[in-house]
């Protein structure tokens, strides 16, 4: 619709700007032939989380979400296009990453909510890192009032944090073992995958507690056909991979055509689904 993409379209470019500076500071670093291999070979410092966002709702509070930016991204450009949504109900969390060694950059520093070596189906997962993110994530929501709907979104990179996030909330514990505190009513991924993928069935297998918890948590995927930084069928497997886990209420969207953005259609998309499967109102008081 005309009238949805000249009202968003400012914001949707200044989102877009760090994503193309992500692509092109990748293939630098890939010309230049310094790229670390896959697993983040790195050495780990004290993690230091960048600048949180807030966008206070407008109308009365019912639930809020974490939303988790990009690889090369932060907080404030995605709070900027979250305030615009009529989603009155929501409070939106837009916290920042640390600034670290990105091996797929090189060891080059950058924001990232983990080390990533490489965008293959093969790289290694950094789990410390992922640990560190999802804690993050559920720390933002411990103040929360018990009567809040929790939620959790990204994109990118964002949105593989976001769904490890989901898997924590399934397993009730992060990577480590550690019990993972938060309940989250939803989660929605932008262009992202699914980190650890090969091991969630195998995990939740045999734990009841955790198949009733990932059989009732809603989860949205969106991505599109023409991503050549976060591959199609990256999403489309992470969605069977999801399912076949038992995470029964999947929906996978694809978009014709679509790169590694945003745009109006899909977050048009988001907002409605947010709106059902939070049970918002839409009421100011």
């Amino acid at each position: 619709m005309e009238l949805g993409i000249s009202r968003w379209s400012p914001l949707f470019r200044t989102v877009q700007k760090s994503f193309f500076k992500f692509y092109i500071l990748r293939s630098q670093m890939s010309l230049t032939g310094t790229s670390m291999g896959s697993g983040g070979q790195t050495a780990r410092k004290a993690v230091n989380f960048g600048r949180t966002y807030v966008v206070r709702p407008k109308g009365k509070h019912q639930a809020t979400v974490v939303w988790l930016h990009g690889l090369g991204d932060n907080g404030s450009s995605w709070s900027q296009l979250l305030e615009t949504l009529p989603l009155p109900n929501i409070k939106w969390i837009c916290p920042t990453s640390p600034t670290r060694p990105v091996s797929i950059f090189g060891g080059f520093p950058s924001t990232a909510w983990f080390d990533v070596g490489d965008l293959s189906e093969n790289a290694a997962d950094d789990l410390e890192g992922l640990d560190a993110s999802a804690a993050h994530v559920a720390n933002l929501l411990s103040t929360e009032p018990a009567d809040i709907k929790l939620g959790v979104g990204g994109f990118s990179m964002g949105a593989a944090t976001a769904l490890y996030c989901a898997s924590c909330c399934a397993l009730g514990k992060y990577g480590n073992g550690n019990p993972y505190p938060a309940k989250i009513s939803t989660v929605v991924g932008l262009s992202g995958w699914l980190p650890c993928s090969k091991t969630l069935k195998n995990k939740l297998e045999g734990e009841n507690e955790a198949v009733t918890r990932a059989a009732s948590l809603p989860v949205l995927l969106c991505h599109g056909t023409s991503d050549d930084v976060v591959p199609y069928k990256f999403g489309e497997k992470s969605s069977g991979t999801l399912k076949a886990a038992g995470f029964q209420n999947v929906i996978f969207k694809s978009y014709s055509g679509l790169g590694h953005f945003t745009i109006p259609e899909e977050m048009d998309q988001v907002c409605a689904w947010l709106s059902s499967n939070l049970g918002l109102d839409g009421s100011s008081s």
